[in-house]
């Protein structure tokens, strides 16, 4: 299965009132892996929306292990647990120096931008999966 590394440095902006990394932080990290993982793929939203398909978050699970404080360097880890006909369930994870900090299942699902569950094309299942 796939699986792609994006580096994040955490900035004033990310942390809360205690010097944490506020919890919705930690979202836009998982986004960001998200988008930069199926870019490297060669996916592309802007294309995927070309075609009237869009990716959106069905459900998400995340188990907050330890705080990121400012000055982090993380790794957001995001790797292919299964793919469906419409779906596409990602494994994340965010660690600083080898440590889990914290782990997200994020299951995504195809639409039609004009409604509807749309089939993933078999070109972007191929590359989420390639032995498939």
């Amino acid at each position: 299965m796939s699986q792609h590394t994006l580096p994040v440095r955490i900035y004033y902006e990310d942390t809360d009132f205690s010097g944490n990394v506020y919890h919705a932080a930690y979202l836009k990290f998982f986004e960001r892996g998200r988008t930069e993982f199926l870019r490297d793929l060669g996916i592309h939203h802007h294309e995927l929306a070309q075609e009237g398909i869009a990716f959106a978050v069905r459900s998400m699970t995340l188990e907050f292990i330890a705080a990121a404080r400012i000055d982090d360097l993380l790794s957001v880890e995001t790797r292919v647990a299964e793919t469906g006909g419409v779906r596409l369930v990602l494994d994340q994870t965010i660690s600083r120096d080898g440590k889990l900090m914290t782990t997200a299942r994020v299951t995504v699902v195809a639409i039609r931008m004009s409604g509807g569950a749309a089939r993933l094309p078999a070109e972007i299942r191929k590359k989420l999966v390639p032995d498939a």
